[in-house]
């Protein structure tokens, strides 16, 4: 085969993936085992116990913040249970409130400052905000957020130890309207990372996997292609095409809930392609062998389902059991969408971003040149 030809087949092979996917645009839907297994998943974090958890922030960087005469601390003094941290970490409280009928609710409150209470409120680790604030309390929270306004409603009961009507406990009310805290905010950069990793998935594994079974990939053998270029150019299509779906996406979202990117555009940018290198990556690999599509379509799940449901996407991961978090942070799509929600409501960058990036396009690179290795036609 001679220079010229292998220097365009890249590019007719892109070409021709693409006029593929433009000739049947059918998207596979996941009509019935889906949407049971990601019930499965929100009913076993939500409905583990009858108990409820609240956390709270308790402001240390105001001029009342350092008292110790202040209401709040002495309530934490009197009534709540210090919980050992390991050094360096911010000190914590718990009051676990029992009721025999509606289930027992426990507070946790974390002393913290203004900076680090937002940041941990736009990723759902906060409900609350309490401050002190001329020998009272002055309480912050989003009135959009019903758990918010639930957790402010039993606190002020329980320091109090009266109903919740009574107004002398119930102190000032400073709504928060943080950009960013919406649930809508937490949801978007979630369903933009799943839809990506469904893509590549699907598209690429289940995709490559079909055509092996049906013996169109053996027909590609005589041809003068090299096999890198065939799966680099499966990646360019179906990367473009999450583009895409990730633009109109946000466009939607946009133009119907006023969603903004806070931070940095080109982190963005890089952490999304970083993202879609890692899925192609590890969808390569998955479809690199079998001809069974029963068999391809349950590796697939493999990979898809757990991180669906753990990585964060419709609930803080946070709610599944605190030994489970770590490993949970190292899921792909866990780097991902922490990633594109820091820079979409937390105002991050390229600092904040760089290594989950760098990591995502190591798992990438090591799953294709693994996937490239074990490759069969047929």
């Amino acid at each position: 085969m001679s220079n010229p030809i292998r220097h365009h087949q890249f590019f007719h092979l892109i070409a021709a993936h693409a006029k593929e996917i433009i000739r049947e645009p059918a998207v596979i839907f996941w009509g019935i085992i889906f949407p049971m297994l990601i019930s499965l998943g929100l009913g076993l974090s939500f409905t583990q116990t009858r108990d409820v958890v609240h956390h709270v922030g308790v402001i240390s960087d105001s001029a009342d913040a350092g008292r110790n005469d202040s209401k709040i601390h002495a309530f934490l003094r009197e009534h709540g249970q210090k919980v050992s941290e390991p050094a360096g970490h911010a000190p914590k409280y718990r009051l676990t409130v029992e009721n025999p009928q509606l289930g027992d609710t426990t507070f946790v409150f974390t002393q913290t400052d203004w900076k680090t209470a937002t940041v941990l409120l736009k990723r759902d680790r906060l409900h609350l905000i309490v401050e002190p604030a001329g020998g009272g309390i002055e309480y912050h929270f989003d009135p959009r957020n019903p758990d918010a306004e639930l957790a402010y409603l039993k606190l002020t009961k329980a320091i109090s130890g009266r109903p919740v009507a009574s107004p002398e406990i119930a102190g000032n009310i400073e709504p928060l309207t943080v950009t960013g805290t919406r649930y809508i905010d937490f949801l978007v950069p979630g369903l933009i990372t799943m839809g990506a990793m469904m893509s590549c998935m699907w598209g690429i594994s289940y995709g490559m996997i079909d055509k092996r079974s049906k013996k169109l990939l053996r027909r590609m053998v005589a041809t003068p292609m090299r096999k890198s270029n065939f799966l680099m150019a499966l990646m360019v299509v179906r990367i473009g095409m999450n583009i895409i779906e990730a633009v109109l996406l946000f466009i939607f979202a946009y133009l119907v809930f006023d969603i903004a990117v806070q931070g940095s555009i080109a982190a963005l940018i890089v952490i999304f392609l970083a993202g879609n290198i890692a899925f192609c990556g590890i969808a390569i690999f998955v479809s690199s062998r079998t001809a069974n599509t029963e068999v391809g379509n349950g590796l697939v799940n493999a990979v898809v389902l757990p991180m669906t449901v753990m990585s964060g996407i419709f609930f803080s991961y946070h709610n599944f059991p605190d030994w489970s978090v770590p490993f949970i942070q190292k899921l792909p799509l866990t780097l991902f969408t922490d990633g594109i929600r820091s820079i979409f409501n937390e105002g991050a960058g390229f600092v904040e971003t760089g290594i989950p990036a760098a990591i995502l396009v190591a798992v990438g690179g090591i799953f294709f040149s693994l996937g490239l290795r074990v490759f069969r036609w047929h």
